[in-house]
């Protein structure tokens, strides 16, 4: 592997070659990052693996080899990371293989749809209220959750619409989310 100019730890890699010892202690480090946060482990270690390819991107087969694991633990792990929206699938024309790529967007969308989340916490909440009436130790720790949920559905769309405009001028992009 070769290191890019300025980049004197050697932890970037280029295109087909496979990470750095330094890369790699990164990525698991990543990995446990995200799964201390809720992901499955695997999960996890499948999207550092593709955070920090060049390109974004791998094939099933890169993965399993990068991350030193079976085929299987790696269907799996694209799987889940499919359906929660971090990695989409694609394939070249005239190719046979699948490539999964890890969405720019995706850490964006996920902020921008939390809000039905933040909705039935807030709601569920503001139910218990209704039970136990804010003059009650429980009611009052419901009213703080319905307020605390309300909170967030007001700021996180301001805070989104703050990252877009930021992020749009530094990269010069103009799809929300998008940084490259």
């Amino acid at each position: 592997m070769t290191a890019r100019p300025g980049d004197e730890s050697g932890m970037i890699e280029r295109s087909g070659n496979a990470p750095t010892a330094d890369a790699l202690r990164f990525l698991e480090r990543f990995a446990v990052i995200m799964s201390n946060s809720g992901y499955p482990r695997m999960a996890a270690r499948v999207l550092a693996a593709l955070l920090i390819a060049d390109d974004g991107r791998r094939s099933a087969a890169e993965l399993a080899d990068v991350l030193q694991v079976g085929p299987s633990a790696v269907s799996g792990a694209v799987k889940y990371l499919m359906r929660v929206g971090m990695v989409t699938r694609e394939r070249d024309p005239g190719e046979r293989r699948d490539h999964y790529r890890v969405d720019q967007t995706a850490w964006y969308k996920a902020a921008a749809s939390s809000d039905e989340v933040f909705r039935r916490f807030e709601e569920g909440a503001r139910d218990g209220v209704e039970v136990f009436g804010t003059d009650t130790p429980a009611g009052a720790r419901m009213d703080e959750t319905r307020r605390f949920f309300a909170f967030l559905r007001s700021e996180v769309p301001q805070l989104l619409h703050k990252w877009n405009e930021l992020n749009t001028r530094s990269a010069g992009c103009d799809e929300p989310g998008a940084g490259h």
